[in-house]
């Protein structure tokens, strides 16, 4: 099972996205951002919030919880 920093890094790679670009939707420098993708940081909850409405899924799907990655509304 993929820890969720894995999950993060896949979801923003598979949109070609860099991590200075998701830092900025959330309001944070590249530096922090890389270290949650990094497993060094725990993310707070308003980051992963954040982020489930940014790629349109489920926060279980990141933590690892469901397996199926639906997008969301």
């Amino acid at each position: 099972m993929k820890e969720y920093w894995e999950i993060l890094r896949d979801l923003r790679e598979d949109r070609d996205l860099k991590q200075i670009t998701v830092a900025r939707v959330l309001g944070t420098t590249q530096q922090v951002y890389s270290r949650y993708e990094n497993g060094i940081n725990e993310m707070p909850i308003r980051h992963l919030k954040t982020l489930c409405r940014y790629y349109g899924v489920s926060a279980d799907y990141v933590l690892g919880l469901e397996t199926k990655q639906e997008r969301r509304p």
